[in-house]
């Protein structure tokens, strides 16, 4: 980084040049009136002491370019002498190290061109008149050794990491922060090295952002506590929280709204022609509603393009949605236009989101046991422990009937399940007992769990009230964990993983079309790497 005087447009100002560094960026923006020149591509400040003085203060490895006013009476804002430059300036060879960057300027020399461009990734900077080449091992012991006596200088710096929201703690070398996001993943922010890049890739679904800098990793409680161990076995201190959830705008309701336009009759009949779930039907109406609501004087057909795309970014900008809702959203908008209206497919110009990587909540067997223990009503019991032990979906066990259960075969048969799939699962001996005892009392008809009705047709046992069940069981067991009725199916799959099942076993009775969504659980076990002997342990040597 480098300062000098610059005249911009009709007033003298402090020029900083530096090459590109995204943490530099933020603290020099802390400094009142800094501006970006794109006539002399660097950033000014005003040419003042306490501009100046301030600038010192965040870069304090900054080498003096100025001098400040010696009269004892000067105004802080009186502008700054500036040191004159060295007339003779010394032409040659200058290296900048800036942590994993290795900034070369030098003289044009056709030849120098040629062998620094053979150097792996290297590349011209044309806005800074620089070359940028990858700080990798050996790289400036090469440069070193090509230049030799043409080098002026090599100035080494530590990249400067700040913490994310702060203007004022900066990294330590052998300091790493790891910070729970909202949305299920760690953020792994520290100065880079290989030894620990290593470490990192052997956590579940890792990936390197490189424009901010950082590792981000699928949080369970079991890779935190990996994380940590890999941290202290390389000499680095461990600092953990939690990044606040950052809340959006709330969606438009009928009681929002005094003309809020329910979505058209054509739009539910075409999903139930296309045999969409009962679920999905009710998600693509309400995703549809809160998009022809937004703009509530146009009529639907005539809604272009162009506004379908601001409703999108408004979703992400605005309401600060989740990447699974924007991306069903679009489904549901897509829907009305190609299939309702027989319109041809499009594609709006706006990029789907990626869908982040994290991993599912996992009961440990001792949780499940004070779980079921904590209830004490016969009919909740049984719902909660054949969700369990069958590894049912919440929307599987209220569809079940009576006849669904096959207590011969000890099996439990699952009819037309998520993708229109039937298929079995296992029926617990303990359950079978449980289930047994519950018919005696409830004597449920053709649902198994039946719902209160006011009139004589019996109805399923409502979805919300099973999740509701589990919560009230949960907070009587002291379970601290965020958890719903699907944590029990991710438990099942877990714990028999964790037994010796095979996957593929694991696969069949979840009802998973791939075995890579059934993998997502040898992630999250804790057992099994004791059982595996290394084949050189078998070797009579």
């Amino acid at each position: 980084m480098k300062i000098s005087k610059l005249y911009h447009r009709g007033e003298y100002r402090i020029k900083i040049t530096f090459p590109y560094n995204n943490e530099f960026l933020e603290k020099l923006k802390i400094i009142e009136d800094a501006r970006w020149s794109q006539t002399h591509r660097a950033w000014h400040i005003p040419y003042t002491k306490a501009a100046y003085k301030q600038l010192l203060a965040l870069f304090p490895y900054l080498q003096p370019e100025l001098s400040l006013p010696q009269t004892p009476n000067q105004s802080e804002e009186t502008p700054v002498k500036m040191r004159q430059p060295d007339t003779k300036e010394k032409k040659g060879v200058t290296i900048e190290v800036i942590g994993r960057k290795i900034i070369l300027k030098m003289p044009k020399n056709e030849a120098d061109v040629k062998f620094v461009a053979q150097l792996k990734y290297s590349r011209w900077d044309s806005a800074g008149y620089y070359w940028q080449i990858p700080n990798y091992s050996g790289n400036l012991d090469v440069l070193k050794q090509y230049f030799g006596d043409r080098l002026i200088s090599v100035n080494i710096n530590e990249e400067v990491i700040t913490r994310p929201g702060s203007t004022t703690k900066v990294l330590d070398k052998n300091e790493a922060w790891v910070i729970k996001t909202a949305s299920g993943r760690l953020k792994i922010i520290s100065n880079y090295s290989d030894a620990f890049a290593c470490c990192v890739k052997k956590l579940p679904y890792y990936h390197w952002d490189s424009k901010n800098r950082w590792w981000t990793v699928a949080y369970s409680e079991h890779t935190l506590t990996k994380l940590k161990g890999m941290l202290e076995e390389l000499g680095m201190r461990f600092s953990f929280e939690e990044e606040n959830k950052r809340e959006g705008l709330s969606r438009l309701t009928p009681f929002d709204l005094a003309s809020y336009r329910n979505a058209p009759k054509e739009y539910e009949e075409k999903l139930i022609e296309l045999r969409y779930s009962a679920a999905t039907i009710k998600t693509y109406k309400s995703l549809f509603e809160e998009f022809i609501n937004h703009f509530p004087k146009h009529d639907i057909n005539s809604i272009d393009e162009k506004q379908i795309i601001s409703f999108l970014r408004y979703l992400v900008t605005e309401r600060k949605v989740s990447s699974s809702y924007q991306n069903l959203a679009i489904n549901s908008i897509k829907f009305y236009y190609e299939r309702v209206l027989g319109g041809q497919r499009k594609f709006y110009f706006i990029e789907r989101p990626i869908k982040e990587k994290t991993l599912p909540v996992v009961l440990s067997e001792e949780e499940v046991k004070l779980l079921i223990a904590s209830i004490s009503n016969l009919k909740h019991k049984a719902m909660i422990m054949l969700t369990y032990s069958a590894g049912l979906r919440i929307s599987e066990l209220v569809s079940l009937k009576v006849n669904d259960i096959d207590s011969e075969r000890k099996q439990i048969r699952i009819e037309q399940a998520k993708g229109k799939k039937d298929r079995y699962t296992l029926l617990s001996e303990k359950l079978l007992i449980i289930l047994r005892n519950y018919y005696r009392v409830f004597k449920p008809n053709y649902w198994l769990f039946e719902g209160f009705t006011a009139g004589s047709e019996p109805k399923p046992y409502s979805a919300r009230s099973a999740q509701q069940v589990l919560k009230d069981a949960a907070q009587k067991a002291g379970i601290k964990k965020k958890i719903s009725m699907h944590t029990l199916r991710h438990s099942f799959a877990t714990h028999l993983l964790e037994n010796g099942t095979d996957l593929r076993y694991i696969q069949n009775l979840l009802g998973h079309s791939s075995s890579k969504t059934t993998e997502i659980y040898t992630h999250i076990t804790t057992k099994g790497f004791d059982q595996i002997k290394s084949p050189l342990d078998k070797l009579d040597i």
